[in-house]
């Protein structure tokens, strides 16, 4: 985790992932690259080249902001580990993150969740929703609510439908290394069935991937998916949830499409997305 990159709009949801990350990354040698996007109203598809991008009374006062950002990251950050870079741009969102990751080989994304909407039946914001959609980068998402802790147990979510590749398992025991945390594997099932021959083989491999760390598996049986996660986060104390973003169906159920948009998924948690 040598590049970590934080999106900032200079609100609230941005200083609580900042400081969230300052924390659980301190002991790490780190570089924080903060990234404010500006979208101009002329802006149409495709979408701009980020060197060619003009410095326009916007992009000032971004930097502006952004000055004021880094003293307020200063003031509070006391790692000697910890170096920071900024820049602020006129693009489209996704865009710009996608060329910012390539162009400085970031390896994590940061990014604060306002929570649950009632008008839009979604866990997390749509800026965030199209970045873990649309950018292969892992996604470290920090709720409103979430105040840090040391991650001592990490929960990962599976339905044992797909194997995990090797980038996954790497950037997982990466964050898991960090505080030598424990991998508690859950399953949800509508119904408790037994797995099926490739999902057997999926678990097995799975738990020769995670055979140098702590971890252990578990199954709940419970048709909603929110109510089981909450459960097994409150009875494992669990202090971070993964997974990965191939796994629509869970992601979907879980991220995009609650069951009851007024109840939230445990948001007082932060949520590690996972790219191939």
């Amino acid at each position: 985790m040598q590049h970590i990159l934080i999106p900032t709009d200079f609100s609230q949801h941005a200083w609580n992932a900042t400081s969230y990350a300052l924390q659980f990354f301190k002991s790490v040698n780190t570089t924080f690259h903060f990234f404010h996007i500006e979208k101009p109203n002329d802006l149409s598809d495709p979408p701009l080249d980020l060197d060619s991008l003009v410095t326009s009374k916007t992009a000032s006062e971004g930097s502006l902001k952004m000055k004021e950002w880094r003293q307020k990251v200063t003031a509070y950050n006391t790692s000697t580990n910890h170096y920071f870079k900024e820049e602020s741009v006129e693009s489209s969102f996704v865009e710009a993150i996608k060329t910012y990751i390539i162009k400085h080989s970031i390896d994590l994304l940061v990014m604060g969740s306002k929570g649950s909407s009632c008008f839009t039946g979604r866990t997390i914001g749509s800026k965030t929703a199209r970045v873990i959609t649309r950018v292969k980068c892992p996604v470290l998402i920090i709720p409103e609510k979430a105040v840090f802790k040391k991650p001592t147990r990490i929960g990962l979510l599976t339905d044992f439908n797909l194997v995990y590749k090797d980038k996954v398992i790497k950037t997982l025991l990466a964050v898991a290394d960090i505080y030598k945390s424990s991998i508690s594997v859950l399953r949800v099932a509508q119904v408790e069935n037994a797995l099926e021959d490739s999902q057997n083989s999926n678990r097995k491999l799975l738990k020769n991937q995670l055979k140098e760390v702590s971890h252990s598996f578990h199954v709940i049986e419970n048709p909603n998916l929110e109510t089981a996660v909450q459960s097994f986060v409150d009875s494992m104390q669990i202090e971070m949830i993964a997974m990965i973003a191939k796994n629509l169906n869970l992601f979907q159920r879980l991220l995009f499409k609650p069951q009851d948009p007024n109840k939230n998924y445990p948001m007082h948690i932060p949520f590690l997305v996972l790219h191939e």
